[in-house]
């Protein structure tokens, strides 16, 4: 029986909240937001009820979360959904790096030092039938699984040699994570670097959305970091109703909801 595509799925009403009637300002003096009847939302942080702009570009970033090849190629596992985000990706990545938006490329890329301080829930949940998991040879040459420098840890496709370009031209960033989550624990690669650089907005994407990504965004939300989910970038091979979910929950409780047609199209000079 087919089943209609999960980003086909008419959820953004679902993600919308009512307008104020008035502009309102939330937050302190130091860190704020302000929302006005149209519907913008200020995330700059540089005036106070009177600014223009949706975000502040130079402390904003995109976090792209496992675009793996052990999640995404073909001969790996079948991840439809996945694979679409690919093109929608390919488009945003040169508008970001012209308006000065860094990407972040965060994925798994385990140590043989941390395969010993993995907890047991985690190495279960990667192993089938009590076989295979972490650190264990894939077919092919793809490698061990998710270790660092691995063909199976690479970008799926076009996105590894994008991610070549970016770095030698300073845009983009590899952060390796260890864990679901890319900002779990007291400090990770990945809060040090968004640190270190004054980030405060991060526009997420990447799989799978409730599991990876959804845990990295909570994590960012629960640490103060302004959360944008970009739908046409995200994807999960969870059963109905999982991406619906993150979808949800991005849009009415963590942050925003939006897609890379408005994001370029909040780039381009009117």
């Amino acid at each position: 029986m087919s089943q209609v595509p999960l980003h086909n799925t008419p959820i953004l009403g679902m993600a919308s909240r009512p307008k104020v009637s008035q502009a309102i300002e939330y937050g302190n003096p130091a860190s704020f937001w302000v929302e006005y009847p149209s519907g913008l939302i200020d995330l700059s942080r540089t005036a106070h009820l009177s600014s223009a702009g949706q975000v502040n570009k130079a402390t904003t970033a995109a976090v792209i979360i496992d675009m793996q090849n052990f999640f995404l190629h073909p001969d790996l596992r079948d991840h439809t959904t996945g694979l679409q985000c690919v093109d929608p990706l390919l488009k945003l990545l040169p508008w970001l790096r012209q308006e000065g938006v860094k990407i972040l490329w965060v994925n798994w890329g385990l140590t043989d030092h941390e395969l010993q301080t993995i907890p047991p829930s985690l190495v279960r949940g990667f192993m089938k039938g009590g076989r295979g998991g972490f650190g264990s040879e894939l077919p092919g040459n793809f490698g061990r699984l998710l270790m660092r420098d691995a063909y199976n840890s690479e970008l799926y496709g076009p996105l590894q040699e994008q991610y070549v370009q970016g770095e030698n031209a300073g845009t983009d960033v590899w952060i390796h994570k260890n864990r679901m989550s890319g900002l779990w624990g007291y400090q990770s690669a990945l809060d040090l670097y968004l640190e270190q650089n004054g980030i405060t907005t991060l526009l997420f994407g990447g799989v799978n959305a409730d599991q990876c990504v959804g845990g990295t965004l909570v994590d960012a939300y629960f640490r103060g970091y302004d959360c944008v989910l970009v739908s046409d970038i995200t994807a999960t091979t969870s059963p109905a109703g999982g991406l619906e979910n993150v979808f949800y929950n991005a849009g009415n409780s963590y942050g925003f909801l939006t897609d890379t047609t408005r994001v370029i199209s909040a780039t381009t000079p009117s």
